[in-house]
């Protein structure tokens, strides 16, 4: 008799363990598939971004050309203004030498002041 209580014993630890077994089973599906779910939503954004981003990177391209020819436009202007520049302080500079030549030239000469009679002694 204790042999068949023990059976009995050992079949509804069985038992109560392949219920816990299940349930730990069940939960463990219900997680993989919400994790499974979680990536599909992962690979989408991230298809998405990558979508995105060659699109900012193409624009990006796109401006730097346009910046790049209008930087060939504009670089004989400024060619030009920097050799009106140049043209500029050349005549300046000859001014500057013309108008000193022409100080040392006409120097202003000192004209003796009235002197009082106590400076004459």
């Amino acid at each position: 008799m204790i042999i068949e209580y023990s059976v009995a014993a050992i079949a509804l630890a069985f038992l109560w363990l392949v219920v816990f077994l299940i349930a730990t089973l069940q939960k463990g599906m219900v997680t993989i598939g919400e994790a499974n779910q979680t990536l599909v939503e992962v690979r989408n954004a991230i298809h998405d971004l990558s979508g995105q981003s060659k699109q900012l990177l193409q624009t990006a391209n796109d401006i730097t050309d346009d910046v790049k020819a209008k930087m060939k436009t504009v670089e004989p202007l400024l060619d030009s203004a920097q050799d009106v520049g140049e043209a500029i302080h050349s005549v300046t500079d000859s001014v500057k030498k013309a108008t000193n030549g022409f100080r040392t030239e006409f120097s202003p000469k000192k004209i003796n002041a009235i002197k009082t009679k106590s400076q004459i002694k």
